[in-house]
């Protein structure tokens, strides 16, 4: 874990941190909730249902909140404890299906508080997928069971549409709710038109903030809450480290100045690491990534490019190539100045990865996106009843 060694210098002051009311002067943990209570690391009725037959089978619960080269760091009933796989788990699991932050794990229990060892993973409801490096058609999980996906860029001359559009094409397959971030907002004096042309072009939030002054920190209030989890995804020295330790409001992670020569940041965070905010709500850093190849997002590139689908529907030909073909509604789109060619060819580019994945990629996942379909709809359903009976008429 890494220390805490309280407010990092030049950071504004905030009177109260996120979710949490200005007159609570309490721990900020949710309502009840000690350090070692798994509903304080997002445990709900959903999650005991999903467990059910690992705890038949004698496992006990637990959240990976840390990873460390094959070592896992779990919060459990019991507090925090380290923990490695279990020899079978180790041998029948594919690298998609090993534990990654943000999951949750079923243990063997340990003898005389030993170190735990993972027998499971419950069934995750959002992951965050990319293609592991390396030659092995495999996916990485960076980061699991996340509700909101905060996809941060500077807007200083990092500022990069492209790899935006990649992000969140990943973060809309994942099955959480994306979210860009435009930080370092103080560095520039047009940050409201590039909120306005980015969420037009993307269909998702855009928020434009400052960790350094506070700027549009507010804004982000909508999505936290008691027990959810936010994760920070994107390239090294945008602003993430300093972002979690504002929304802390304690110095968590080590952050290093920009490089004045390109305006761009040394990599800060060594591990993804899930902490717990004032207010209850749960954040996951992650480092900074050079490679985020697409792993079976056909869905993510339609909703992200959801102009385009539209246009490509206006065609002549159903099999428009989008290239040369005579009634291309893209083509004249183009043409007309009413369609960014940087954003056809970051299409075509992202589509072209995508067809060169195996289709058994796109099966096993469809399987399991409906799954984490129906569990946040079981989700809302419960939330909605406590509601209603809460009501006062």
């Amino acid at each position: 874990m890494a220390s805490i060694d309280g407010a990092g210098e030049g950071s504004p002051a905030l009177p109260y941190s996120i979710d949490q009311d200005p007159g609570d002067q309490g721990t900020g943990e949710p309502d009840g909730s000690r350090p070692g209570d798994l509903a304080a690391w997002g445990w709900d009725e959903g999650w005991a249902g999903a467990f059910a037959p690992s705890a038949a089978a004698g496992l006990t619960p637990a959240r990976v909140i840390a990873q460390h080269r094959g070592q896992w760091l779990l919060a459990a009933e019991k507090g925090e404890a380290s923990a490695s796989l279990t020899g079978r788990f180790r041998h029948e699991a594919e690298i998609g299906d090993l534990p990654a932050v943000g999951d949750w794990v079923g243990c063997v229990p340990s003898p005389h508080d030993g170190q735990a060892r993972i027998d499971a993973t419950v069934p995750r409801r959002s992951a965050f997928l990319r293609r592991a490096a390396g030659p092995r058609v495999a996916a990485q999980v960076v980061a699991a069971n996340v509700d909101v996906l905060f996809v941060a860029t500077s807007l200083n001359g990092d500022l990069n549409p492209r790899r935006l559009e990649r992000y969140v094409v990943m973060g809309r397959e994942s099955g959480a709710e994306p979210v860009v971030l435009l930080t370092k907002a103080d560095l520039r004096d047009d940050a409201d038109a590039r909120v306005s042309r980015l969420s037009g072009e993307l269909g998702i939030p855009v928020v434009a903030l400052s960790a350094r002054t506070g700027q549009g920190v507010d804004t982000l209030a909508r999505w936290f809450g008691a027990g959810r989890t936010l994760a920070l995804v994107g390239s090294s020295g945008v602003g993430k480290s300093t972002l979690l330790n504002l929304l802390a409001g304690e110095q968590l992670m080590v952050t290093r100045e920009i490089r004045e020569d390109d305006a761009r940041g040394r990599h800060t965070t060594s591990h993804r690491e899930l902490f717990r905010l004032p207010g209850g709500a749960l954040l996951l850093d992650t480092p900074g990534m050079r490679e985020i190849g697409l792993w079976d997002a056909a869905e993510g590139i339609d909703e992200t490019f959801a102009d385009l689908v539209e246009l490509s529907a206006r065609c002549r030909f159903a099999d428009c190539s989008h290239r040369l073909e005579p009634g291309c509604a893209i083509q004249a789109a183009v043409a007309a100045g009413r369609l960014d060619p940087g954003r056809l060819k970051s299409y075509r580019r992202l589509s072209h990865e995508l067809a060169e994945q195996p289709t058994s990629v796109a099966s096993r996942r469809e399987k399991d996106r409906r799954f984490g379909k129906m569990v946040r709809n079981v989700a809302a359903e419960s939330m909605s009843r406590k509601m209603y009976r809460g009501r006062d008429y």
